[in-house]
């Protein structure tokens, strides 16, 4: 008797002192009596209630872009001694037994701060906030005759596969990517074969020549598009990055593609607009600053009336695989388009959020800094 009613107060204890260890996720206490004849485990859980977000995808320290002012954050909360109460923006939000959620959210222009609140039956309180953009899509219909003249659009698409130094691994799917992407422009929009280069495992001194003949060629009235897939490489030391053509070698940068060199030619070539994509590791490294978007002006005819430079590329500061989302989605969606004319921002904002989901990495767009860009876009126009 002795022995049943001091586990009874010990057991007490516990429960009412859970807070002394709130650096331990969960604790298992094992009870016996003098001759070990009775033992009782006790799992105290010290966590408070785990918020995720499936649509969108919110997570600490990154914003979510959406152009609906109307946005449904869809998620799951989940705690092991239930939840007590749950709240967004000081909301209470209901969920189902299983800790599914839907709450609808009304969002202004500009970025939205989200506040999250929850305690479980033990008194555990969480409290995070997360980050959405909300830019409204461009509300103003263009005419088809309001863009009077354009110039030519040019391109140069750059697959890079093999690489004859045993030391750097060849890939199997950039030439496939940017056979796919050629293919689009050719059949969608307004790219002409005549116009375009299509360079396969380039060395480098042929992506000179190719970005040397565009940089005479292309006139101020005209649109030039340049791809590249391949191998990329970011020399922390020097702070600067670099494609890897097929003749490179990993002891020696002698024909190692910097981006020096790169946005040397983007003002060389002198466009109204350029528009970079770059599907390689560390192709982040392109822009001086790295802000995922930029403010637009309010119509097409203004951004094509200004001079850009803008970049799209498949991930930041990190390795990208080989299978791409970024380039799979990318195309998709230019196949997909059904308005005469698309900006460069328009097209990636279709895409980012998926290839996040459906990969490891988080794809960039902006302005390539001090090669001329006045803040307008590259504009495709559908044939």
């Amino acid at each position: 008797m002795k022995n049943k009613l001091f586990l009874s107060v010990l057991a007490f204890m516990l429960f009412a002192n859970f807070s002394f260890a709130q650096e331990i996720k969960s604790t298992r206490i094992s009870l016996s009596t003098k001759n070990n004849k009775n033992r009782i485990s006790l799992i105290v859980d010290t966590v408070p209630p785990d918020v995720k977000f499936t649509h969108p995808h919110l997570s600490r320290g990154f914003t979510v872009m959406t152009t609906n002012p109307n946005t449904e954050l869809i998620g799951l909360i989940t705690d092991r001694t239930g939840v007590k109460f749950f709240k967004i923006n000081g909301i209470p939000v209901k969920f189902d037994k299983e800790g599914a959620f839907a709450h609808m959210l009304r969002l202004e222009e500009g970025d939205q701060t989200i506040t999250v609140e929850a305690m479980d039956n033990t008194g555990h309180y969480m409290k995070e906030q997360f980050t959405i953009e909300h830019k409204p899509k461009i509300k103003k219909v263009i005419e088809e005759d309001l863009i009077v003249t354009t110039g030519k659009y040019y391109a140069l698409i750059i697959g890079v596969n093999e690489y004859p130094d045993l030391s750097i691994n060849s890939l199997d799917k950039p030439i496939r990517d940017a056979q796919n992407l050629y293919d689009v422009l050719v059949a969608n929009y307004t790219f002409y074969k005549e116009d375009m280069l299509f360079l396969k495992n380039p060395t480098r001194s042929e992506i000179i020549e190719a970005l040397d003949k565009y940089a005479d060629l292309v006139q101020p009235d005209d649109n030039f598009l340049l791809f590249y897939a391949g191998h990329g490489y970011w020399d922390e030391q020097a702070s600067t990055g670099y494609w890897l053509p097929s003749d490179c070698k990993q002891s020696s940068k002698a024909n190692w593609f910097g981006n020096s060199t790169l946005k040397d030619y983007l003002k060389e070539v002198n466009s109204m607009h350029t528009l970079l994509i770059a599907d390689a590791c560390f192709s982040g490294g392109i822009f001086k600053t790295r802000s995922a978007f930029n403010d637009a002006p309010a119509s097409i005819n203004l951004l094509y009336e200004l001079p850009s430079r803008k970049a799209m590329t498949s991930g930041t500061m990190t390795e990208v695989p080989d299978e791409s989302a970024f380039i799979k989605y990318l195309v998709k969606r230019l196949k997909q388009n059904t308005k005469k004319y698309l900006s460069s921002e328009q097209l990636f904002s279709s895409f980012r959020e998926v290839v996040i989901d459906d990969s490891d990495v988080v794809p960039q767009y902006g302005k390539i800094k001090n090669v001329g860009d006045d803040g307008g876009d590259f504009i495709f126009i559908k044939k």
